[in-house]
Order: structure tokens, then C-alpha cells, then sequence
């Protein structure tokens, strides 16, 4: 809000209620990736990346397929295949604009993250989308990531959330995309059911 006084403005005025990182936080920053980055990122199976247009259009979007899915070419560079989707495109059209992009990788049950920053290009080398293939198909396109910044995330965040803990899960919560469409279009519940099954038909065959 505009008027909020509370509002912090300045980054002195966000360090002097947040303080400074010690000496042994900011040396955990690497310009390039490591062996213990290495083995995070040929054991996880899911990653969010984040994307920002040339207008400051943002988009975080997740990517995740068999351990290891993300390819490292050096300890600078890594392949991340793009499969097909909703055709949104969101990311792929910022790269086009804006290179920048983060990632924070995730390995279920393990408590850190490893964030990737850097810049980014979009291939459609026929050699890499056929090294990079699943289940028989080739990537459409890779996103070819160049490390600027990689460090491992602390576990606090996933420890508050219980996120590992099916325990602390509650009730599933199932989210009907049939029903999203049906209230946005006009649509009846036996719409509804019908496009749900349309994409649970969609999801065992075309993955």
C-alpha cells in the first residue's frame, strides 16, 4: 500500500531488521557448481524455475521427470529438457527476452534445496533433445542454464512446513481442473467430469 507506513523502502532499512549474513553464509555462494551440487542434481527428480519477462512479466515454473533429468554439462552449464504441456510457454517466452533465471532444486524427503542462478538460452540441437529423451521421446527444446550462483538452502523452511511428514499431510486436497473450466466458461458439473477425465487420460498417455 502506498501510504502504509510500516512499508520498508530501503535496503538499510531491510538489513537493520533482518541484520547481515555471517562470513560462513556468504561463502557458501559458488560460481560454479561443485561435487556435492553435482550429486544434489543427479539424484533430484523436480526443480521450480523462475523467469522474468523483458517487462518484468514473472513466472515460476515447475519441471520434473526421472532423478537426474537435468543434464550437466560442465560445472557451468546445465541442460534442462522441456516436454510437452500446456503450451503456455510462460518461461521459454522470458528466456527469448530476459536470459536471467533461478532454480531451486528438490530431492522428496531431503530438507535442503539447491538454488541455481544464472543466465539462460533456448536449443533445439536434434543431438541434445535425443540425450535428454524419456520414455522414448526426445525434449521439444533444453533450456541450456549457465551458472552464475549456486548454494545449498537451509532446511528450516521445509521443517516449519512438515512438508516430508504425511502425518502433518491432513485430508488430500484434489484440485479439479474440469472444475476451474466449468465456472470460468459457463459449464455444467457432467462437463466438468468429462474434461477431468480428459486430462487424467491425457496424463497416463502422453506424459
Amino acid at each position: 500500500m502506498a501510504n502504509d507506513p510500516h512499508r520498508i523502502e530501503t535496503v538499510d532499512q531491510l538489513r537493520a531488521l533482518i541484520g547481515e549474513p555471517s562470513p560462513a553464509v556468504a561463502v557458501k555462494v559458488s560460481a560454479a557448481l561443485d561435487e556435492f551440487s553435482r550429486a544434489f542434481i543427479q539424484r533430484s527428480p523436480f526443480l521450480l524455475m523462475s523467469t522474468a519477462s523483458a517487462g518484468g512479466h514473472q513466472d515460476v515454473s515447475p519441471k520434473g521427470d526421472v532423478p537426474g533429468f537435468v543434464a550437466i554439462e560442465d560445472d557451468g552449464t546445465l541442460l534442462i529438457p522441456n516436454r510437452k504441456g500446456n503450451q503456455l510457454v510462460f518461461g521459454l517466452q522470458n528466456i527469448i527476452e530476459n536470459p536471467q533465471i533461478g532454480l531451486v532444486f528438490l530431492i522428496p524427503g531431503t530438507n535442503e534445496t539447491l538454488r541455481v542462478n544464472g543466465g539462460a538460452e533456448i536449443t533445439r540441437d536434434p543431438v541434445l533433445l535425443d540425450r535428454l529423451a524419456t520414455r522414448g521421446k526426445p525434449a521439444i527444446v533444453a533450456i541450456r542454464v549457465h551458472v552464475r550462483e549456486c548454494f545449498f538452502h537451509c532446511a528450516k523452511a521445509f521443517l516449519r512446513a512438515q512438508l516430508w511428514k504425511p502425518e502433518a499431510w491432513g485430508e488430500r486436497y484434489r484440485v479439479s481442473l474440469g472444475a476451474v473450466m466449468a465456472k470460468k466458461f459457463g459449464g455444467s458439473e457432467e462437463i466438468a467430469r468429462q474434461v477431468d477425465k480428459l486430462i487424467e487420460d491425457d496424463y497416463r498417455e502422453n506424459l
